[in-house]
C-alpha cells in the first residue's frame, strides 16, 4: 500500500466524518424543534453517533447497488433545517438518493426539489394540544417507555411524561427507582442527566418533571392535585387485562384513557401498530397493544399473506427469560416456569398465535404456535414455519421482504438484514417491531421457513409508543410515502 492511497483514504475518511458531525446538530435540532425524525433509508438516526450516520450510509449500496455520499445528504439535510416543518418521519437517504439517481431531478435545484417533496408538511404548523401521560408500573418496560417519553423532550413535543405510579414509597425508594432508570445492564446507561427532587417527591430527568406516585389501586389516584388533567394512562403491570380493570385507571380524577402493554381480554381491542392501527377511533378509551411477540410476527404475516396467502403454519419462538420466570428453582404457579431461568431452556406456550387474528382476523385458525425460554436477557427470535397459496424461493422471498421493509407502509415495523454474522446481542435497541434474518430464509414451492428476531423490550415498546402516538391523535406522515 502506497504512501498516496493511505493519504487519499483518510482524507475521504476525514470528510465522511466531517460531515456526519455536521449532521448531528441538525438532526437534533429538527427533531426537538418540529418533531421530524430522520432516517436513512429505514435507519432512524435519533440519538446518532457520526458513526451511525456513517454506516448508515454505507448500507444504501445493499439496498440500491449505488453509494450515497455523506456530501450528496448534507446540502439536503442543510437546507431542510431552514424550511418551517410540521412533525413528520422523513427518510433523508431516500430523498437524497433520488434526487441525485433520478433522471427527473437531475435539473432541478434543492430548493425547488425539496418543496416539491415536502409540501404537505412545508411552512405547517402543528397546533396540537400537549397530551399529559403517566406510566403505571414502572418495571422493564415501563422504565423504557420513560426513556422514549424523555428522549422525545423539546418544545414541539406532544407527549409529556408526567407521572409514574408504583406501589411502596419505603425509605430510599425514589433513589432506587432513578437508579433503575440511569443504568440498565441490557440497554445501558440512560442519555442524560436525571436527579431526585426529594421535597416534591419527583425524578427530573432531561428537563422532565416527573412525579413518582405512590398507590395499590388505579382508582385511588387523584392526578388533578399534580397538575395532570386528561391523563393517557400506560398500564405496564400486566395486573388489569379485561375492560373492567383497565377502567379503574379511567375512574381517577385526571384520566380520560388507558393503554395496556401486554395481550387484552374479552372485547379489548388489541392494536398491533402498522397491522390494524385504523381501528383505532377517538371513541376508544382502553386499548391494549398486544404483546412483544405479536407484534414482531403480525406485520411480517400480514405481508405475505397479502402477497403469497397462508395457508396454514405454526411458530415456534424463542424466547429471552422474564421476570415473570425464577432466577433459581422455586414454586411457581405455571408449568416448568419455577425452574431456574438462567440454567434452562425451559418450553411453555404462548398465545400469541392464536392472538395474531385479534389484529389480523384473516389467520383466524390457521396458526399454531409454541415457546422454549432460554438463558438470554433481551432479544428473540420466532421461527414462521407457512404453507403458502403460492411457489416462491429465497430470492424471491428476500426480495419481497427486503422491499417490504423498505419502502412499504410497514417499513417502521419490519427490519431486514442480509448479515452472514448477526447473532441476538446485535439487535439490542433495535426500534423496529421484528427483523428478518435473510440468510436464514428457507423456501421450498409452497413452503417457507422464516426467522424474524425482535427486541421484545425495546422494539415492543416503540410500538406501544406508536399506539400511544395514535390514541392522542399524533399520527404524523412518512416522506417519501
Amino acid at each position: 500500500m502506497n504512501q498516496q492511497f493511505e493519504q487519499e483514504l483518510m482524507g475521504s475518511w476525514q470528510e465522511r466524518q466531517e460531515y456526519a458531525e455536521l449532521m448531528q446538530p441538525v438532526l437534533g435540532k429538527l427533531y426537538r424543534d418540529c418533531a421530524v425524525e430522520i432516517s436513512i433509508f429505514g435507519r432512524p438516526m435519533l440519538g446518532a453517533s457520526a458513526i451511525d450516520i456513517i454506516k448508515s450510509h454505507r448500507k444504501v449500496r445493499r439496498h440500491t447497488g449505488d453509494k450515497l455520499r455523506l456530501r450528496e445528504s448534507w446540502p439536503i439535510l442543510e437546507e431542510m433545517s431552514k424550511l418551517q416543518l410540521a412533525p413528520a418521519h422523513i427518510d433523508l437517504g431516500k430523498l437524497a438518493y433520488a434526487y441525485h439517481h433520478d433522471d427527473k431531478f437531475k435539473n432541478m435545484d434543492i430548493k425547488t426539489y425539496l418543496a416539491e417533496q415536502l409540501a404537505t408538511i412545508a411552512g405547517k404548523q402543528d397546533n396540537h394540544p400537549v397530551q399529559d401521560v403517566v406510566l403505571y408500573g414502572f418495571g422493564r418496560i415501563g422504565r423504557l417507555l420513560a426513556r422514549l417519553l424523555i428522549e422525545r423532550q423539546g418544545k414541539n413535543n406532544k407527549l409529556r411524561l408526567k407521572a409514574i405510579v408504583v406501589r411502596g414509597g419505603k425509605d430510599g425508594d425514589l433513589e432506587k427507582r432513578a437508579s433503575l432508570l440511569r443504568r440498565d445492564s441490557v440497554h445501558g446507561p440512560f442519555s442524560g442527566s436525571i436527579t431526585v427532587d426529594h421535597e416534591r417527591n419527583a425524578i427530573k430527568a432531561n428537563g422532565s418533571f416527573i412525579q413518582v406516585i405512590y398507590a395499590d389501586s388505579p382508582d385511588s389516584v387523584d392526578y388533578t392535585q399534580y397538575g395532570i388533567e386528561d391523563a393517557i394512562v400506560i398500564d405496564n403491570t400486566g395486573i388489569w387485562r379485561d375492560r373492567d380493570g383497565l377502567g379503574l385507571h379511567l375512574k381517577a380524577k385526571g384520566t380520560k384513557k388507558a393503554i395496556l402493554t401486554a395481550p387484552g381480554k374479552g372485547d379489548v381491542k388489541n392494536i398491533v401498530y402498522g397491522v390494524n392501527h385504523n381501528d383505532i377511533t377517538s371513541d376508544d378509551t382502553i386499548l391494549s397493544a398486544a404483546s412483544c411477540t405479536t407484534n414482531a410476527i403480525t406485520p411480517v404475516l400480514k405481508a405475505l399473506d397479502e402477497q403469497f396467502g397462508i395457508e396454514n403454519g405454526h411458530v415456534e419462538t424463542v424466547h429471552s427469560f422474564t421476570n415473570d420466570q425464577n432466577l433459581i428453582d422455586n414454586f411457581h404457579k405455571a408449568e416448568r416456569r419455577g425452574r431456574s431461568a438462567a440454567l434452562n431452556m425451559v418450553i411453555t406456550e404462548t398465545g400469541a398465535a392464536k392472538a395474531v387474528s385479534k389484529a389480523y382476523p384473516q389467520l383466524e385458525g390457521k396458526l399454531t404456535g409454541n415457546a422454549i425460554r432460554v438463558p438470554t436477557p433481551n432479544v428473540s427470535l420466532a421461527i414462521l414455519n407457512l404453507n403458502l397459496n403460492k411457489s416462491s424461493d429465497k430470492e424471491e422471498m428476500n426480495n419481497f421482504l427486503r422491499d417490504l421493509s423498505l419502502f412499504s407502509s410497514l417499513q417502521h415495523q419490519v427490519d431486514f438484514t442480509s448479515s452472514i454474522e448477526i447473532v441476538s446481542t446485535d439487535l439490542v435497541g433495535s426500534r423496529a417491531a421484528s427483523v428478518v434474518d435473510s440468510q436464514a430464509t428457507i423456501v421450498a414451492g409452497n413452503r417457507a421457513t422464516l426467522y424474524v428476531w425482535y427486541d421484545n423490550e425495546f422494539g415492543y415498546s416503540c410500538q406501544v409508543m406508536r399506539v400511544v402516538q395514535a390514541m392522542a391523535g399524533l399520527v404524523y406522515p412518512t416522506i417519501p410515502a
